[in-house]
């Protein structure tokens, strides 16, 4: 009796620890786009890249890695376009406001000539 317990024991917490990894290796993969797939992340696609980065992320969480250095990983060896939620950095702000100091560049240009 006291083995069955001790065996039952034992499934419970390996059941336990199966689905940790298996909750936290489909919230990473939410957080990444499939980069075969328009606007899917890699958690929604069946493409192969999709399924690779599925296995290469359930492997580092079973390696205990955190999920950083998971995202670190993906970065380096595919850029920023993996990321849904890219990082904010000079280069992401410089997209955004360089089309706007053209159009108000734009407007000023065009009134200076109006009035000319």
């Amino acid at each position: 009796m006291r083995n069955f317990l001790l065996l039952l024991f034992l499934l419970m917490q390996t059941t336990s620890l199966a689905d940790d990894v298996m909750t936290r290796s489909n919230q990473i993969t939410k957080n990444l786009r499939c980069l075969v797939c328009d606007g899917q992340s890699v958690y929604e696609s069946n493409s192969n890249f999709a399924n690779d980065i599925k296995k290469y992320v359930k492997k580092e969480v079973l390696k205990k890695k955190t999920d950083d250095e998971i995202y670190d990983f993906l970065k380096k060896k595919y850029g920023e376009s993996i990321m849904f939620n890219p990082s904010v950095s000079f280069k992401s702000i410089a997209l955004w406001l360089v089309p706007i100091l053209f159009f108000f560049l734009g407007i000023y240009f065009l009134f200076r000539r109006i009035r000319a």
